[in-house]
């Protein structure tokens, strides 16, 4: 897989104003020569509106250097899981299931965010983009979508070996009755699929390629809602580089109708460095009319990004580190933010350690030297889950 393309994520509580952020750091790239990629994959697009463009399953162009893509779910499982879900429709038909329902029930846990993660892929493989900016759905939508790949490895290791033994056996059985057997070829695709799933995974928690970045508003609601994103995020690997605050009124307002309004938001803005710092923070005003078009995107480009430019990676940080002592033991850090004691638990099994913060689980894979030891501690030190590995009977 290529490695050139760089991918952006915008992520935040929904109605921050991502579509418009997504679509203005697209145009300000291609601006500067990049060829730009801006696609959705929130349901409710808002995309086309921001471009005033109509867009569709596949990219078009919108302007120089610049394509926009509005994923359709239906159109995505169809061109990438199309051969799968038929053979399973055909299982299903054949037990007397209606069509319509036999077409429901083999959509896999995911796979409709699953589709939006294959297009990724194609884009890295093709070569054809410098970089693709992703408008994500709100959070909670866009966390399903980054944990899918973990999720996936339920159906890698169940699904996989027992449809392939299936097809091995029951296929000779079947075919003298005149009844077609499963197709081992589309659990192979199956099978191709998922593995993708894990290429575009690494690629997304590969820093020297992906960032998300958060958008807010001076509210605190919504800066409470992205501090749990944000530790989420970094739970799962995704490197963060920014924070962009959405929609601030302008200093030149001085209606005393606003006053209150802009002391609130000088206050959030405060909370917003103190939670997200070291992170960057990028501001931008609220614009007396909806931002939409090429132009107010681009007036929207600049005032967020400057003379910069916005492939640049704003923040370098790694989210785990692993330090080897001289007693042979380990020290695991792993990069936690805002999270409270009691609120995160740790599961150990050989070669891998599970954390669960609220409903969502990570699985962390070990290298093979922590294998024979043991968890003797597991703190909470500065923003970060310390845990110490080391042999039996080692004091600590």
């Amino acid at each position: 897989m290529a490695n050139d393309m760089r991918i952006i994520v915008f992520t935040g509580k929904g109605g921050v104003g991502k579509t418009s952020i997504a679509a203005a750091t697209a145009l300000r790239a291609a601006d500067l020569g990049r060829r730009a990629l801006v696609i959705s994959t929130d349901t409710a697009h808002s995309l086309g509106d921001s471009l005033q463009q109509e867009l569709g399953p596949e990219p078009i162009r919108v302007a120089d250097n610049l394509d926009a893509q509005e994923i359709d779910v239906h159109y995505s499982i169809e061109k990438y899981w199309g051969e799968f879900q038929k053979f399973m429709v055909s299982l299903f038909k054949r037990r007397g299931v209606e069509d319509v329902i036999a077409e429901e029930v083999t959509i896999l846990p995911g796979l409709e965010e699953g589709a939006s993660l294959l297009w990724l892929s194609e884009y890295a493989r093709s070569g054809n983009y410098d970089v693709v900016v992703v408008d994500a759905a709100p959070t909670a939508e866009t966390l399903r979508l980054l944990t899918l790949p973990d999720a996936a490895r339920w159906w890698v290791e169940r699904f996989i070996p027992l449809g392939r033994t299936a097809a091995r056996i029951l296929t000779p059985m079947a075919r003298p009755f005149g009844v077609s057997g499963p197709n081992v070829e589309a659990v192979d695709s199956v099978q191709r699929l998922f593995d993708t799933l894990d290429e575009v995974r690494a690629m997304l928690a590969d820093s020297a390629i992906s960032s998300m970045r958060l958008v807010v508003n001076a509210e605190r609601m919504v800066v409470k809602e992205t501090q749990r994103t944000y530790t989420y995020l970094n739970l799962y690997g995704y490197p963060v580089d920014a924070v962009v605050c959405n929609r601030l009124l302008p200093e030149t307002v001085s209606d005393p109708y606003f006053n209150a309004w802009k002391d609130r938001q000088a206050e959030n803005l405060t909370l917003i460095h103190e939670v997200f710092d070291p992170l960057p923070l990028l501001t931008a005003p609220l614009f007396p009319n909806e931002v939409g078009g090429l132009e107010l995107l681009r007036e929207l480009g600049r005032a967020l990004y400057g003379d910069t430019d916005p492939l640049d990676r704003m923040y370098e940080g790694q989210t785990h580190s692993l330090e080897r002592h001289e007693d042979g033991s380990y020290t695991l850090s792993i990069r936690l933010p805002f999270v409270q004691k009691g609120q995160v638990e740790l599961f150990r099994s050989a070669d891998e350690i599970t954390l669960s913060v609220g409903s969502y689980r990570r699985n962390i894979v070990l290298p093979r030297a922590l294998w024979p030891l043991e968890v003797q501690s597991a703190k909470l030190q500065n923003g970060a889950l310390v845990v110490r590995f080391a042999r039996s009977g080692t004091s600590g």
